[in-house]
């Protein structure tokens, strides 16, 4: 209809995979004699003409003609790698079509891997037990520059502590890749206790620079904790998730990468830690061992060493009457019932029974998962300690909300729920007041700034909560990215996904 060649030839290919191949033959023959007009008066950028000359190629079973124009559009779109995906993914629709295998195709639309990195800090002064002293720094920063020119990855996703880390992201600057970096904290604050620790050396200068050539850099919670070492747990989670998230979109190979001596480490959230939560999850991260300081390569141990325990809190810091917080890394759930407030008087005790009475019975099937709830008239609060249950848990109420007819029970047909999660590192303690375990922090707020901007009847997800699902191999659910959007309350802008359900659900009638 709109005589365009991109809105033909995404026509051709649909016709060609519901089975009218002659329709999409012809189209594509369209697109061809469009696209070949386009070329002859060449604006510059003519990756996409290149493209769909190639897939109206495949389209037409023309194997040589195809590879000749993804040739020409892989010259076009060097670097491009959202582009060149975009062009394979259709490549592999249609030839899996035609279970035709053409690995030209698959080499010229080739997209690199993801590197996702964590390692030693170099040794602060007077360390007791030396790990990553600075004289070491020049042979690991060329075992890192040997190991990106051996993976030549694309992307890079690492934070930007003095050491290893900032070695890695030099390395891969130099190598052309694109860098994201994840802080878990404010960059000054950051600064401060991971960066400008070494007096006399030029860590800060260097971390200033990597930042600046950064295509992203993200900081995952506003303040440190002061308890515990969960900030830097939760940062080593959204890496892992955003290079994974980075990965699926272009359908790459992710790459772990540690820099780490093979002892335990000081704490939650170290190397140490990192590498055993990769293995846990079935990854098998590259390791560049640390060399001693009389040169001798560290002995791995076949086990983990127990890691030191990191205390919940600092006596000198809180009264006694604070003792019994801790912090920990949650997810939260937030959801507000819409056509509440149409509710008559009547109608409010038929919703405490029916539609607060369905959601408590859905909630007691994941009892072993929620740390606390709460409701306050139409809005529910949920707090999880597992990111799949709080996932599954938020589709399986949209799922009963959406399959029930509220009519029967005397609540009209206008009832919904809007659901948002998050997930984050929060504050756990006894409320003073009511005495039950409770949560707080700035994360919990954030999460209930999602709530208003969600679609009645969807589950929206902040990115937080899309990357650690991923890093958590979550199988039940999927979190696709819907844009960058503006939350309730002026709280800001921010990345947001929408989560459905790998599982087909079949329903015979409403409920």
């Amino acid at each position: 209809r709109s005589g365009g060649y991109w809105t033909g030839i995404n026509a051709a290919t649909m016709n060609l995979l519901i089975g009218e191949e002659g329709q999409a033959c012809e189209i594509a023959q369209k697109v061809r004699q469009q696209c070949l007009t386009e070329l002859r008066t060449p604006s510059g950028d003519s990756y996409w003409e290149c493209a769909a000359l190639g897939e109206a190629a495949l389209i037409c079973r023309d194997w040589p003609e195809a590879e000749k124009w993804y040739t020409r559009a892989a010259e076009q779109g060097r670097k491009r790698f959202g582009d060149l995906q975009s062009s394979r993914r259709n490549a592999r629709l249609i030839l899996d079509h035609w279970r035709q295998d053409v690995p030209a195709i698959d080499r010229l639309l080739y997209v690199p891997p993801v590197m996702v990195f964590a390692g030693h800090m170099i040794d602060k002064p007077g360390r007791s037990d030396p790990r990553f002293p600075p004289e070491a720094e020049t042979g690991i920063a060329e075992k890192i520059r040997a190991q990106v020119a051996l993976t030549k990855p694309g992307f890079g996703f690492s934070s930007a502590a003095c050491g290893s880390d900032i070695l890695f992201l030099e390395a891969m600057l130099e190598h052309g890749a694109e860098i994201s970096v994840v802080l878990p904290y404010d960059a000054a604050q950051f600064i401060s206790d991971s960066v400008d620790v070494i007096p006399g050396s030029n860590w800060r200068a260097r971390f200033d620079e990597v930042i600046k050539k950064a295509a992203r850099v993200v900081t995952v919670s506003a303040e440190r904790l002061e308890i515990g070492g969960v900030s830097y747990e939760f940062c080593n989670e959204m890496l892992l998730g955003l290079a994974s998230i980075r990965a699926r979109q272009l359908e790459t190979d992710l790459v772990p990468l540690a820099v780490w001596n093979g002892q335990g480490g000081d704490g939650p959230g170290g190397a140490a830690s990192v590498v055993q939560d990769w293995r846990s999850l079935g990854l098998n991260p590259i390791i560049i061992d640390l060399i001693s300081p009389v040169g001798e390569p560290v002995r791995f141990p076949g086990k983990l060493a127990a890691s030191p325990t990191v205390p919940t809190i600092s006596s000198d810091r809180l009264d006694e009457s604070t003792q019994s917080f801790n912090s920990r890394l949650v997810s939260i759930l937030f959801a507000d019932a819409v056509g509440f407030s149409k509710l008559f008087e009547s109608q409010v005790p038929r919703f405490v029974e029916h539609f607060l009475g369905a959601i408590a019975g859905l909630s007691r099937k994941f009892d072993r998962a929620i740390l606390a709830r709460n409701t306050w008239g139409d809005g529910l609060y949920f707090v999880f300690s597992d990111v799949c249950a709080a996932g599954e848990f938020g589709l399986q109420l949209a799922d009963l909300v959406a399959h029930t007819n509220w009519s029967e029970r005397g609540l009209g047909s206008g009832m919904n729920l809007r659901i948002a999660l998050h997930a984050g590192p929060v504050y756990e303690f006894d409320d003073p007041i009511t005495g039950n375990r409770t949560y707080s922090g700035t994360h919990v707020s954030r999460a209930a700034r999602i709530e208003p901007i969600t679609p009645p009847g969807q589950v929206y997800a902040s990115e937080n909560f899309a990357a650690v699902a991923v890093a958590h191999g979550a199988e039940t659910f999927i979190c696709d990215y819907v844009g960058q959007t503006p939350l309730a309350k002026d709280y800001g802008t921010l990345p947001a996904y929408h989560v459905r359900s790998t599982v087909s659900v079949l329903h015979d009638e409403p409920r």
